[in-house]
């Protein structure tokens, strides 16, 4: 499985960005799909992800009613949409699958519940 992130850049305070993540080879294996930001001399940490299972949502409470996580089961990609940016918001921001299984939901906000990562796009907010 590869994973392929896009649409980062740098925003101002208030404004939106929407991150890309495509997914390629053995997807069938996936149910999770999400993404993960760190900033710098921080821990990674889960701000939203999607399973295929029943298309249900998880959030970190810092972005709830903020950003939205979508998924095109079609083209193996899933989004985020973030509105309303904050400077804390800045960081890299990676894609990560995984197939939780009974793990859902409880597992979906920890990184080391992941195999699959990609290799990150920066997000600046200033």
């Amino acid at each position: 499985v590869q994973l392929v992130e896009s649409g980062g850049g740098l925003v101002q305070a208030g404004g939106s960005l929407n991150l890309s993540c495509a997914a390629t080879g053995k997807t069938n294996i996936l149910n999770c799909m999400g993404w993960f930001r760190q900033a710098p001399g921080k821990e990674r940490e889960g701000v939203a992800v999607i399973t295929r299972i029943h298309g249900g949502t998880e959030y970190a409470d810092s972005v709830k009613g903020r950003f939205i996580i979508s998924e095109d089961t079609m083209k193996n990609t899933v989004s985020l949409q973030m509105n309303s940016l904050k400077p804390l918001d800045r960081g890299i921001y990676y894609c990560a699958a995984e197939d939780l299984g009974s793990r859902w939901p409880e597992a979906w906000k920890y990184a080391s519940s992941y195999r699959y990562w990609g290799q990150g796009t920066q997000v600046t907010v200033s």
